[in-house]
């Protein structure tokens, strides 16, 4: 039988190996395509495909078992619950491939994209360019089909014209970026700030209008310091929480 072939990953050693390796492979899981297989490799194929202990690949599935994307069966092996949405609060934790999975498994409709002269709030990531390519996105919840978070992407132009919408549709921008544009990204520096909804806001994720929402910025780094995309999302503040890990070395 064939197996599940889940993205690969490049582990930072400053965080969790067993959080990395999750995230990852729950990233892989929902932006997986209908056609994919179910069945995961065993523990040992998984471990070495992310380079890390059994031990460690064997609490990375639990974390998934725990949260019904996977269950496992004595003998017979580990599958895929074909039903299985994103149901917890999307979490973020210091790692590319956590900001990948916060909004995979999740439907997305592309409201607009196009280009535009360059805001004077992006100025500063920007300083070359007098215009920047949008793509404005809505995602909501598979199982309830309610809205959880819009998002706008301002993009270099050169990487822009390398950007299928399609894509976007199934993974979000930081995937496709790097996995499918292929450019190397070095770091992402997030801010998350409360905020009141707005007209857009409030009318795009249903909530009253002048309502708590977290908004978010996202500033993506290659590396040699130049900027190559920058996220702004509002989130419903009952879906989205914020983790912080400090290395204490």
């Amino acid at each position: 039988m064939t197996s599940f072939a889940p993205d690969s990953i490049v582990l930072n050693r400053k965080l969790p190996l067993w959080y990395q390796v999750s995230q990852s492979l729950r990233a892989s899981i929902l932006g997986r395509s209908p056609q994919a297989p179910l069945r995961l490799p065993t523990e040992e194929q998984l471990a070495g495909h992310y380079g890390v202990s059994v031990l460690t690949m064997r609490q990375a599935l639990k974390e998934l078992e725990d949260e019904g994307l996977i269950t496992r069966h004595r003998r017979r092996g580990t599958f895929i619950e074909p039903s299985a949405r994103r149901g917890s609060p999307v979490r973020l934790l210091g790692s590319v491939d956590a900001i990948v999975a916060q909004q995979s498994g999740m439907t997305t409709e592309l409201l607009d994209q196009g280009s535009l002269p360059l805001p004077g709030e992006l100025s500063q990531y920007f300083p070359d360019l007098t215009e920047v390519a949008t793509f404005h996105r809505l995602r909501g919840d598979e199982r309830t089909g309610e809205p959880t978070n819009h998002a706008r992407n301002y993009v270099r132009p050169e990487l822009a014209e390398r950007i299928d919408s399609d894509d976007l549709l199934r993974w979000p921008m930081t995937k496709v970026l790097r996995d499918v544009v292929g450019v190397d990204i070095a770091r992402i520096t997030d801010t998350v700030e409360a905020r009141i909804a707005d007209p857009e806001t409030a009318r795009l994720l249903r909530v009253p209008l002048l309502s708590p929402i977290l908004h978010y910025t996202g500033v993506t780094y290659d590396e040699s310091g130049s900027v190559l995309d920058v996220a702004v999302i509002h989130y419903r503040g009952d879906r989205f929480s914020f983790t912080v890990t400090l290395d204490a070395h």
